[in-house]
Formats: structure tokens, sequence, C-alpha cells
């Protein structure tokens, strides 16, 4: 009996492990995101919060033309900037990996990642500053001789665009290097005694193999750029809204809490779907 009693008890001690990380995620995400999902329900009535248990708020992304448009704004300035950011990336990591010295690769590797070490806010108004109409940018143009007269780059999408992809291209680099370096060089090797040359070698072997460190770089570039606020406030202005901006506006100005809830859960969706399809992609590449 002692024996059995033994056997079917539950041992505590794995728990007592995880237990800090589980009650971490229950009370700053769980929580919020049920209070959140309640409170999006809801409507806001001169300056009270009713529950009228309504998906009122949820309609109006699709009533009001200005969400919607906010939605598809984030949408295209996220795929740039992910596009452009492994285009950029790449051809670093690859430089970093296979011309760089081992023991320099180290230090390369903390160069390319310095500007993590400056603050978000003062990198991006850095960039306002570089992007303005007398700033670094236009006035070397203009010294050289290839434009008259400046040109609007600051508070606008490019300007949020390029402080986005100065952001990114670290990231990626960090990891399509990691998967670069794994790589054994037994597959170039191989490649070449049966004819490849160095484009082949490139297209049909190491690209597809570091193609799981482009996706998963790629997946963090998403959901960082897409729900990021900062970037798009300080260098694209209010020209052009993206959806956390709309977000925050409900919030700042109008004092919309459900209505905000309701964008930011609609937002989350988005990012699930992507995530389910980055998910589904690397288990299939797996398979």
């Amino acid at each position: 009996m002692a024996g059995g009693a033994q056997s079917r008890r539950i041992d505590l001690g794995p728990w007592a492990f995880v237990a800090p990380a589980l009650l971490w995620t229950l009370a700053f995400f769980v929580v919020p995101f049920l209070v959140m999902v309640v409170v999006s329900l809801w409507e806001r009535v001169g300056t009270k919060l009713v529950a009228s248990w309504t998906f009122a708020n949820y309609l109006k992304f699709f009533e009001r033309g200005h969400f919607f448009e906010a939605m598809i704004n984030s949408l295209e300035v996220t795929a740039i900037v992910t596009l452009l950011s492994i285009l950029l990336a790449y051809p670093f990591a690859w430089i970093i990996a296979e011309k760089v010295p081992q023991r320099w690769q180290r230090i390369a590797l903390v160069l390319a990642i310095l500007p993590f070490w400056t603050s978000y806010v003062v990198r991006s108004y850095s960039w306002l500053l570089v992007l303005a109409n007398n700033g670094v940018v236009n006035q070397a143009l203009l010294g050289i001789g290839l434009v008259d007269e400046p040109l609007d780059l600051a508070n606008s999408r490019t300007a949020t665009v390029i402080g986005f992809v100065h952001f990114f291209v670290m990231l990626l680099t960090l990891t399509i290097y990691a998967n670069l370096v794994q790589l054994s060089p037994n597959y170039r090797k191989a490649a070449a005694d049966l004819g490849a040359g160095p484009f082949r070698i490139f297209w049909h072997v190491i690209l597809p193999l570091t193609l799981p460190g482009i996706m998963v770089g790629a997946f963090l570039t998403f959901v960082l750029c897409i729900g990021d606020y900062i970037t798009p406030q300080v260098l694209g202005g209010n020209n052009e809204l993206l959806m956390p901006q709309v977000i925050m506006l409900q919030i700042g100005r109008r004092a919309d809490f459900p209505t905000a809830s309701a964008l930011a859960i609609l937002l989350m969706i988005v990012v699930t779907v992507a995530y389910l399809g980055f998910a589904r992609w690397i288990r299939l590449e797996r398979a």
C-alpha cells in the first residue's frame, strides 16, 4: 500500500521550476488578453464603458474605411520591410560566415549588432534627422548635383521603411548566420563533384538548407514590424497611419477602449494566421 501511494504521489519538483514562468505569463499575458477580449465586447457611451456585449466594435473595422486602410498599410509596409531585410541580411550574413576568418567572426557579429545597443527611440529620431530636408542624405544629393531641391524623405512611408530595415537587418543577419555556420562543407564538395558551379551550388544547395533560418527571421520581423508604434509615429508622422497608430489614437484622443481592444485583437488574429502559415511551411520543409 505504501509503495502504491508513493507511486501515485505527484512530483512537484518540475512544477517548482516552471511555476514562475507560468505565473508571469498568466499575470502579464493571459489575464490582460482576457480583459481586452471582454472590453472589446463593451460599448463606450459618453465617457463611460457599458457592458453591452456586442460585436459592434469589430464591425467598425469593416464599416470605417480608414481602419481597413490602416491594416492594409501595415501589411504593405511589413511585407516591404521583410523582403528588403532578407535581401540585405543574407549577403551580409554570408560574408561574415564565409569570408571573415573564424577568429574574427564574433567581432564582426558584435559590430553588426551595435545598433541594438542604442535606444530604439533615439535611433528613430536619428534617422529623422538624417532624412530631413536639411539632413545628411539631402545635403549629399544636393552637393553632388543629383537633385535640384531636397527630397521629401522624412515623415513618409520611405522613412518608416528605412528605419525598420535598419533594425531588422541585424536580426535577420543573426538568424541566417546561425544557419550558415551549421552547414557542413561536404554539401558544397558533393555538389561540386557532380559538376555544379558556384551559382547552382548556392541556388540548389545552400539556399534551400538555409531557408528555415530565413523563415524564422522573417516571421520575427513580421511580428515586430506590424505591431510597432514608435518607428511609424516618429519617421512616418501622421501622413499614412498604420494599425498601431490607429489603435493608439482610439486610446489617446477618444478614450475608446472597446474599439481599441477590438482592433488590437484583429491585429493579433493577423499575426496568428501568419504564425500558422510560417509554422506549417517549416513543418512541411522538415517532413
